[in-house]
């Protein structure tokens, strides 16, 4: 094999992969979407199979900026749950809860008054 070869097999990769990437997020895309009925989804599918990278081209022509536009809500609401899941996990209290805590540990001996006081700063601080 020449390298000219060499080279037009990693030209050849590299394209086939890209295409493979775009076809993945293409039908991700499909299947994300809510405001697609099912039939649109299936002749979108149906034509990816029939005629590959002419449907691929419309597609993204077609459909490019609901596909940025789906794609950043989905961001959105992921990190929205995130978010949310962390607030709910972590139990953050008020500061007149902390402060109540810390009172009653002070009361049963289990920190000292300085304790108390650094433990009562950072909760007024926060």
């Amino acid at each position: 094999m020449s390298f000219w070869e060499s080279m037009w097999s990693i030209v050849v990769a590299f394209f086939f992969v890209a295409y493979l990437i775009l076809l993945f997020q293409i039908l991700s895309d499909l299947f994300r979407d809510r405001e697609l009925g099912g039939f649109a989804k299936a002749a979108w599918i149906f034509f990816l199979f029939i005629a590959p990278f002419i449907t691929a081209l419309v597609y993204i022509i077609a459909r490019g900026g609901g596909m940025a536009a789906r794609s950043e809500a989905r961001v959105r609401e992921e990190a929205e749950a995130t978010d949310s899941y962390v607030r709910r996990i972590a139990g953050t209290a008020s500061p007149a809860q902390q402060i109540e805590s810390a009172r009653s540990l002070l009361a049963d001996g289990s920190i000292t008054e300085s304790e108390f006081d650094r433990l009562k700063s950072m909760a007024l601080s926060a």
